[in-house]
């Protein structure tokens, strides 16, 4: 007897919250505008002295804040990211998780954080100091500096959160994995909110690391274009608020369907064909009710790597035709691996709200093989009711978002 295949349909969530640090500022006002601009934020990296050349996506040490004393044993860079993020004046993202307490209770709101650092530029710095004292500095903790759940647990600690709290390491789809498993716990009955996103902040492991790899651009990277030479890396924060559906959210953005897919095809380079990146895409339509026509915009995950983008745009290539909209953003932030599902998720989340479609930023000449109708420049008061966000991580590990209005 052949079991009935589940309905994979899942009621939109409403994202009633979001804020954002990068390279391009602080707040979502700032990253609107130098999506608009379409000029780049790299840098030389001043925060690591490095011994080849590369331009970085890097936070100034003047909008870090200093955590609570009673928090100072979580206190490292990611932390502080996260902490400048959750109180940006502006987008009010402490504000409606206080609401949110009020409405569920504290032991209903959940938090999810993706990250591929964690707190390693501390771990890097207490060993240095080891191997000049023989011992680790005496405020180091491990489990509350290092390890993956630390920025999650500080957020929680800081919020005086009590339900569900880990984190979710796969890469650059870390942050938009968090969506889809506060979706989960959301439908589930688990959670009535869930706090998500990612935070990812410079360091040498990445750095050298992806030196080692050989695709790390010496000026700043040109993501899509002809001529591109690998990524720039950066760090970033990005946390978005998923609520169960209230009447007073209708006007919301919601998160209307997610994709996730393993394809292992390597442990660094994309499946050439990117069929696991297609699996995801699908998936994603599937959930949400939708096809592929009925998708405005694609921000794509358009690291700047020869590979990737190529694996990329065979996908897009596999899914949508032509003239379908799409663009990059890392030429602008810096490609900020655990952050980037979370900081793209609120990419996509400004062209819904804003109506527009960002541009890519450092395109001169859109590689000649790719099929879809990639933007240069940001297109302005245009309506983007439906669109889709991708990250595709280390080992084929692939996320793909729908976010609209419900009444698109």
């Amino acid at each position: 007897m052949t079991a009935k295949r589940r309905n994979p349909r899942i009621d939109p969530l409403p994202i009633t919250a979001c804020s954002v640090l990068s390279a391009c500022g602080s707040g979502t006002r700032s990253l609107h505008e130098a999506l608009l601009a379409g000029q780049h934020r790299l840098q030389r990296c001043e925060l690591i002295e490095l011994e080849f050349p590369a331009y970085v996506g890097e936070i100034a040490e003047s909008q870090l804040p200093q955590l609570d004393p009673r928090l100072a044993a979580f206190s490292t860079r990611n932390t502080r990211i996260a902490l400048a993020v959750l109180d940006q004046p502006e987008d009010g993202l402490r504000a409606a998780l206080q609401r949110a307490v009020s409405r569920y209770g504290a032991g209903r709101v959940g938090v999810i954080i993706g990250t591929s650092t964690s707190g390693i530029y501390e771990t890097e710095a207490a060993y240095a100091y080891r191997e000049q004292h023989q011992a680790l500095p005496a405020d180091f903790s491990f489990v509350d500096r290092h390890i993956w759940s630390a920025t999650a647990r500080f957020l929680q600690q800081e919020l005086a959160l009590t339900g569900p709290c880990y984190a979710v390491s796969t890469a650059c789809s870390s942050s938009s994995k968090t969506l889809a498993s506060a979706q989960r716990l959301i439908a589930n009955g688990v959670c009535d909110a869930v706090l998500t996103g990612g935070v990812d902040s410079l360091c040498h492991m990445t750095l050298y690391g992806f030196k080692s790899l050989d695709i790390m651009s010496e000026k700043p990277c040109t993501p899509l274009d002809r001529d591109r030479s690998g990524i720039s890396l950066g760090e970033a924060g990005g946390l978005l608020l998923l609520e169960r559906p209230q009447p007073e959210h209708a006007d919301c953005v919601h998160l209307l369907g997610c994709g996730e897919s393993s394809d292992a095809y390597h442990m660094t380079a994309p499946h050439p064909e990117g069929r696991g990146a297609i699996a995801a895409m699908q998936q994603a339509l599937a959930q949400a009710g939708l096809g592929a026509p009925d998708i405005d915009y694609v921000n794509l995950h358009a690291t700047g790597t020869r590979l990737n983008d190529e694996a990329e745009m065979a996908a897009m290539a596999g899914v949508f035709t032509a003239d379908m909209c799409c663009s990059g953003t890392k030429g602008l932030t810096g490609h900020t691996l655990g952050a980037a599902g979370a900081v793209e998720s609120i990419v996509t989340w400004l062209s819904l709200v804003h109506g527009f479609m960002p541009g890519t930023c450092n395109l001169k000449q859109v590689d000649e093989a790719f099929a879809c109708n990639v933007l240069r420049h940001s297109v302005r008061d245009v309506p983007v009711h439906i669109a889709m966000n991708n990250n595709f991580g280390f080992g084929g590990n692939n996320t793909s978002l729908i976010l609209g209005r419900t009444g698109a």
